[in-house]
């Protein structure tokens, strides 16, 4: 009972305690702060990286791509053996051009990607980073299609043509609160008030209740221009981020048209050659497309994969007006595939799929090689696993972490060397308090106890503290960022710590994982006992008669 007794007693009248308290404190809540936003950061690039890609990737890393994609894509749906691990499977162009806005003259560098809408929609988690689609499901496609216009019925309020208003009022049957409040919100901050034929509306948009109605003259909704192929683009070409993580949409409609040109090569990697440079085609802006990795949002177009392959020239090509059978097979730079559920949860499944499949290719490929041009291309193919794909950067993030979460361990041993050095002060002090309590038949073992529980007490107290506002930083670390970016904006100073542009991801991750809390806050513990077991070592040899001789 002596023990607790003292141990409690140091720990509330002691003052200088406080600073271990405090030292425990700040170091815990920053070893969390900086494994909390490493880990959040790691994982970010993980699903990222999950999200844009299949579970399987075949490719030969060249902008000329690879022919006979179709004939293995149909030969691995029917086989016995990869059939039943296979669940959708889907060409990819990817391709590099200039998209151009005509309605400002605005030109930026492009990566084009030619896609199978649905397929690729089937394959990863492409569907869930369309915006327009979201609010109108079904509506985003990349045919031919004109422009949407506004209209308002007779009492006034705006409408969009019957196709469009009936897919909104699905989406807002089926959404939650949170959803339509979010849709609220970006429409004040956009359109607050849309005009008719002008602006495309965003979810909620009805009219502008300062215009009395009876002043409002009905007019039907309508589509106009000529019917143009649709492209998706990236959410950072198109949108301004605001400071609350949203984006204002209010450059370019939904509807209005875009221009991309193009740079196409032969399949021996030569430019084609044109007599009119190279070609443009003129599209309609239809939705636009967030993963949340910016050097991919603010370069991406999506436009449809057979007419981005007839562009390119990658479609079938002769080889001789002469010779009817000389031909260039289609080709595509990517082949991505999904695995069954049976399958892609077990990673040791995934990698007996990918084997299997390398296996076929070079099974499929081999009696092909005599009608290619240019063979290299097949034998450069390679078929590897979304994490193998993205190995480079997932490990390279991955060592950064190991890196700064060490940095930060070893910086933090001041904590541990600060209570040895309070501890060791108050054993100094209170030698003939150990005296009194040792002549009373306290043993060394027991005055040992109650400095380390001492010790164990500051740490508890300590890391609870610092757990607590690691915690609160962490959940709040992006309005934090946001304030210093306001302020850094009113006294003309640069104090952005997150640049999108550098660290590719728009927000900083702020989940905090409860292994991670756990796991701090015992290391916490632990090194303040480490750190009092000098004082309590010092405590234990002190001699009762040394220390009352003198008092």
């Amino acid at each position: 009972m002596y023990k607790l007794f003292l141990c409690l007693r140091y720990l509330r009248r002691r003052r200088i305690a406080f600073l271990s308290v405090a030292a425990v404190c700040l170091c815990t809540a920053m070893v969390l702060i900086v494994v909390s936003v490493m880990n959040g950061f790691l994982q970010m690039v993980r699903d990222r990286s999950r999200g844009m890609l299949a579970d399987l990737i075949i490719e030969n890393q060249t902008l000329q791509g690879f022919p006979f994609y179709q004939e293995f894509i149909d030969l691995i749906k029917t086989d016995p053996v990869l059939a039943d691990r296979i669940e959708e499977a889907t060409p990819v162009i990817i391709s590099y051009g200039i998209l151009r806005f005509p309605s400002d003259q605005i030109t930026k560098p492009a990566q084009i990607v030619g896609i199978r809408l649905d397929e690729t929609c089937r394959v990863n988690d492409f569907a869930k980073g369309l915006f327009y689609n979201k609010y109108y499901p079904g509506t985003t496609h990349l045919g031919p299609q004109q422009e949407p216009h506004f209209g308002r019925d007779d009492k006034g309020r705006y409408v969009l043509p019957p196709e469009l208003e009936e897919a909104r009022r699905r989406w807002q049957g089926s959404a939650s609160e949170r959803d339509q409040k979010e849709a609220r919100q970006n429409v004040s901050k956009i359109y607050p008030y849309p005009g008719p034929g002008f602006y495309w509306p965003m979810p909620g948009a009805l009219y502008d209740p300062s215009i009395p109605l009876k002043y409002l003259d009905p007019v039907p909704p309508s589509w106009q221009g000529p019917e143009l192929p649709g492209a998706i683009i990236g959410t950072d070409m198109v949108a301004k981020r605001l400071p609350d993580g949203s984006y204002e949409r209010a450059y370019y409609p939904r509807g209005s048209t875009v221009t991309l040109t193009f740079v196409p090569f032969t399949d021996t990697g030569k430019p084609l050659e044109s007599g009119t440079g190279m070609p443009s085609k003129v599209f309609r802006y239809v939705d636009d497309h967030r993963t949340g990795v910016y050097d991919i949002d603010s370069m991406s177009v999506y436009v449809d994969f057979d007419l981005l392959q007839d562009v390119l020239e990658m479609d079938p090509q002769k080889l001789s007006e002469d010779d009817p059978y000389a031909i260039i097979p289609a080709r595509t730079t990517q082949v991505q595939i999904k695995l069954t559920p049976e399958y892609f949860s077990d990673p040791k499944k995934v990698l007996e799929t990918r084997d299997l499949l390398r296996a076929k290719w070079n099974e499929f490929i081999l009696p092909r090689l005599a009608e290619l041009r240019t063979p290299e291309l097949v034998r450069r193919v390679r078929i590897v696993t979304w994490e193998e794909k993205q190995a480079t950067y997932i490990g390279a993030v991955e060592k950064e972490k190991y890196l700064v979460t060490s940095l930060i361990s070893i910086v933090s041993m001041v904590a541990v060397l600060l209570v040895v050095c309070i501890f060791y002060m108050i054993v100094q002090q209170k030698t003939r308090d150990i005296g009194i309590i040792k002549s009373v038949g306290a043993t060394s073992f027991g005055v040992a106890q109650i400095f380390l529980s001492y010790g164990a007490a500051v740490g508890a107290v300590g890391g609870g503290m610092g757990i607590v506002l690691g915690v609160l930083f962490v959940k709040y670390i992006n309005e934090i960022q946001d304030g210093l970016k306001w302020l850094g904006e009113k006294f003309n100073r640069d104090l952005q710590v997150w640049n999108p542009e550098v660290y590719a991801f728009d927000r900083i991750p702020n989940q905090v994982e409860s292994w991670d809390v756990v796991i701090i806050y015992g290391v916490a513990v632990l090194m303040s006992v480490l750190g009092s077991v000098i004082a309590a070592y010092q405590a234990s040899r002190v001699w009762p008669v040394e220390a009352l001789r003198y008092e």
